[in-house]
């Protein structure tokens, strides 16, 4: 959740580069050059998930990562330690390199579907992101409409989603992903209804780009918790495939976003709240996930929730 200081950090950085770039055509491939320096100088350290090796019937491969990470903590792993899938059962004596399986378990969309416990999940995670995706984009674009010092606006947007990051980072673990879901999605959204009440002249425009700030905040908050949210709701095996269409539904709202924007006056400011009461209605309908285990298949997903 931590990485996310680095996304505001890109944003508050942005504000300088367009001060600097101020037309289009420099301003993209200014902001174009750390993706070129993340492909060469990051990537190529990343190391794949241990989980997804599993799943793809790579034990060896998993156990290896895993050790290494190990490594790097100081720590060590006991030689007869193994991982195996949900629905795999070991004996006690049973020796980590024996029977396991190499068969490659795939998922889908279509396959998360079918389900009735990844179905409804799904759904509702489309709509949250849909509905977070407008609202965040959208109150970025929106300073436009409060005629104030744009590059100044942007920054300070910026800098107010850090303090959201740090308290849902902290808070995740205390009152749960689910209350804290709705909690900063219905603050976003309040504010944001109250900023489509209030004028833009004098002190009142004051007013409006507080709570402009203060709805940026609330839905900065529940995109760092959405991202450990939504991956703790789907299994391994079709994990991938539920977050890509979450991520594209939240690019959807992003396309979205500056149509809503362009209405200008107190609409947007209605818009957005709007988007973040039901977006926090939605986050009702899903299930808590702390401390829930982390299931590898569909299969084993079933099993335990059966048990539960």
């Amino acid at each position: 959740m931590s990485t996310f200081y680095f996304f505001s950090g890109g944003i508050a950085l942005l504000s300088g580069i367009a001060y600097v770039f101020q037309t289009w055509r420099s301003l993209y491939i200014a902001s174009s050059v750390p993706s070129i320096l993340f492909v060469f100088l990051i990537l190529p350290f990343v190391s794949e998930s241990p989980r997804w090796y599993l799943i793809r019937g790579q034990t060896d491969k998993a156990m290896s990562v895993i050790r290494a990470i190990a490594r790097a903590n100081g720590r060590s792993i006991p030689d007869n330690v193994c991982v195996a899938r949900d629905e795999e059962v070991m004996d006690n004596d049973q020796k980590c390199n024996e029977n396991r399986s190499k068969e490659v378990v795939s998922g889908s969309v279509i396959d998360a579907l079918r389900s009735r416990l990844t179905r409804i999940r799904l759904i509702l995670v489309v709509g949250i992101n849909f509905t977070c995706s407008i609202v965040y984009y959208g109150l970025s674009l929106n300073v436009v409409n409060l005629e104030t010092n744009l590059y100044l606006s942007v920054l300070v947007n910026a800098v107010a989603e850090m303090p959201a990051f740090f308290l849902t980072a902290v808070l995740i673990d205390w009152f749960g992903r689910k209350p804290l879901g709705v909690g900063t999605q219905w603050f976003s959204g309040l504010f944001c209804i109250v900023g489509s009440f209030v004028g833009n002249k004098g002190v009142w425009k004051v007013v409006r780009m507080v709570c402009g700030v203060l709805g940026i905040f609330g839905m900065a908050g529940t995109y760092n918790l959405l991202f450990i949210y939504a991956m703790e709701l789907f299994p391994t095996v079709v994990r991938n495939a539920a977050l890509g269409c979450a991520t594209q539904a939240a690019q959807l709202g992003a396309i979205l976003a500056p149509f809503v924007v362009v209405l200008g006056g107190g609409l947007p400011f209605l818009i957005f709240g709007v988007c973040g009461i039901v977006g926090g209605f939605l986050t009702f309908y899903l299930p808590e996930t702390l401390n829930k285990p982390l299931y590898d298949t569909m299969n084993g997903m079933a099993d335990g929730e059966n048990k539960a």
